[in-house]
């Protein structure tokens, strides 16, 4: 692939020349230089890169009475989750007594 020198658009070969759609110029095409190119196939796959959990070690301790109907606990450890695709966050609460979970409402 190459790009257009005048007008940066791509290029698209005609026999031994590159030519722009866009704007009309030419290119004498170098078949060493295009046989140095580096391919999809040539290129290393270093695997997927490593993500940071940003929710690891972010919950903290409130008074929130659990919901569990067994549960006397007036407190919970907590959580802000951002919601996919939105532009908010959900708070996800955990009982320290019981370990019910629940989330804000």
């Amino acid at each position: 692939m190459r790009f257009c020198d005048g007008c940066g658009s791509m290029m698209r070969t005609e026999g031994d020349t590159w030519v722009c759609g866009a704007c009309g110029n030419e290119e004498h095409r170098d078949s060493q230089a295009e046989a140095a190119m580096t391919t999809q196939n040539g290129q290393q796959d270093d695997g997927t890169p490593a993500v940071a959990d940003a929710t690891q070690d972010s919950s903290e301790t409130m008074q929130e009475p659990c919901p569990a109907d067994d549960c006397d606990s007036d407190r919970a450890d907590y959580e802000m989750i951002p919601k996919p695709g939105g532009s908010y966050e959900v708070r996800l609460f955990t009982c320290v007594e019981c370990g019910h979970k629940w989330r804000d409402s």
